[in-house]
C-alpha cells in the first residue's frame, strides 16, 4: 500500500481535517442565554437585501437579541454549500436557500431551531 501513496494521504487527510472546530469562535458567554447567530448569504441583490430586511423585523418582532451578518463574500457563502441566493443560516444550519422569506416564515425558522 505504501508503494502507492495511501498511508501517506491518509495521514495527510488527518492532519489537513481535524474533527475539532478551533476555527470556530463559538457562541458568546456573557449571559446564561444561548446566542443566537442569524447570517444573511447573498451577492447584495435586491432579493438578499429583502431577506436581510424581512430578517431583522421577524426578530425584532419575537423581542430576541441576535447577532445578524450579511455576508456577501462568494468564497464563505461557498463553503456552506449554497447553491443559490438568498440563504439563511440560523446557529450555523442552512434552513432556506432561493427565497425570499416573509418576516413570518422566518419566526417560524426560528421557532422550529428552537431559539422562539
Amino acid at each position: 500500500m505504501r508503494l502507492f501513496g495511501i498511508r501517506k494521504d491518509k495521514k495527510a487527510e488527518k492532519a489537513t481535517y481535524p474533527c475539532s472546530t478551533a476555527n470556530d469562535k463559538g457562541p458568546a458567554k456573557d449571559s446564561g442565554k444561548a446566542a443566537i447567530s442569524i447570517k444573511v448569504l447573498g451577492s447584495g441583490c435586491k432579493n438578499c437585501e429583502a431577506l436581510l430586511q424581512n430578517t431583522k423585523e421577524a426578530v425584532s418582532a419575537l423581542n430576541l437579541t441576535a447577532d445578524i451578518e450579511y455576508v456577501t463574500d462568494m468564497r464563505k457563502i461557498a463553503q456552506y454549500g449554497i447553491m443559490s441566493t438568498p440563504a439563511l443560516v440560523i446557529n450555523g444550519k442552512t434552513v432556506s436557500m432561493g427565497k425570499v422569506l416573509k418576516p413570518a416564515a422566518v419566526q417560524d425558522l426560528l421557532k422550529k431551531a428552537g431559539i422562539a
